[in-house]
């Protein structure tokens, strides 16, 4: 890494306006869809994202084109290789911290202190409230007139959207490169032999350590968890949820407990993983029968709470799309 570092403390942010941008959805018809109308192709291809009736006020909306032109009547007959654009209208994202703490930085990458509530990257609900958009905004602004693309900032690893801590960014794409290459190390040699855990041991570049407050007390002082993590469907999901599963991917967690507070039936920990599965801590700690203090979604043994179809509101929103109220935040 360069030797230009600067280490001093600077704050960065710009708020969020009321309304994001929205989003744009492209496809191509394939030939075999040809002949098929507009509100066929929709409703059968994303049944998931709006039923008939949903679609059917997104066409009539204007808010679908095909090849340029926007097309109201959902009756519409289709050719194969016709270009179709669906344009999800703005909305107002929940609302998240907007300023970032740099807590080191060179030529190569920034370390940020990422508030918790603040997602590091598009999906969901936050298509415009990330760190991502405020690195890109902030490289805007400070390089308006340069063509910056080698110092464009990326994040390199992701912390949960309610976690707060250290996140690296890369600022050329040799540094992204390397960086990732440091933090995927770890995930790939999990489940080896003692020796070669041995031998990783002293060669590590990249150390992931948290702290977290669990529901009760911890007896022993130190706990390792080897239990592998996979996805299963569950209902407001689409891509499926990470729990404990003898089939998943191997992961690995070493716990410490710092801190027993008897009163309050908690207890403070140190968890360093040596993986990094999506909701690996949530998940480990669950699943040795201390799940995270206030964890609205995983319980004991490392599985989600039962899952209750009133918490879904089955309502439309404005253009046609579901809209749930259970909202996995973490």
């Amino acid at each position: 890494m360069s030797n230009h570092s600067r280490t001093q403390s600077l704050v960065f942010g710009i708020p969020w306006p009321e309304l994001n941008d929205g989003l744009f959805y492209s496809d191509v018809v394939p030939h075999s869809d040809s002949e098929l109308t507009l509100i066929d192709f929709y409703s059968r291809k994303y049944k998931n994202s709006a039923p008939l009736q949903g679609w059917l006020q997104r066409i009539q909306n204007g808010q679908i084109s095909v090849d340029g032109r926007v097309i109201k009547d959902p009756n519409t007959i289709l050719s194969g290789d016709s270009v179709l654009v669906y344009h999800r209208l703005p909305w107002k994202e929940p609302d998240v911290p907007h300023l970032l703490e740099v807590l080191y930085e060179d030529d190569d990458m920034v370390a940020l202190n990422k508030p918790s509530g603040l997602q590091v990257l598009p999906g969901g609900l936050f298509q415009q409230r990330t760190v991502l958009t405020q690195l890109c905004w902030s490289v805007k602004k400070q390089n308006s007139t340069l063509n910056s693309q080698e110092t464009h900032p990326v994040p390199v690893h992701r912390l949960g959207r309610g976690t707060s801590g250290i996140l690296l960014c890369a600022k050329t794409k040799v540094a992204k490169t390397r960086l990732a290459a440091y933090f995927a190390d770890g995930t790939s040699l999990v489940g080896a032999t003692s020796n070669r855990k041995a031998e990783r041991s002293g060669t590590r570049k990249i150390s992931k350590i948290y702290r977290a407050l669990v529901t009760g007390i911890l007896v022993d002082d130190k706990v390792i968890i080897d239990q592998p993590i996979g996805i299963v469907r569950y209902p407001g999901v689409a891509k499926g949820l990470y729990v404990a599963s003898p089939s998943g991917k191997p992961a690995l967690s070493k716990v410490e407990v710092l801190e027993r507070d008897e009163k309050q039936n908690c207890t403070l920990v140190q968890v360093e993983i040596e993986s990094g599965r999506p909701h690996q801590i949530r998940i480990h700690l669950s699943f040795i029968g201390h799940p995270l203090l206030g964890d609205p979604l995983y319980i004991a043994g490392g599985q989600p709470r039962c899952f209750d179809p009133e918490l879904v509101d089955e309502s439309f929103a404005q253009d046609g799309s579901r809209s749930a109220s259970l909202e996995m935040s973490y």
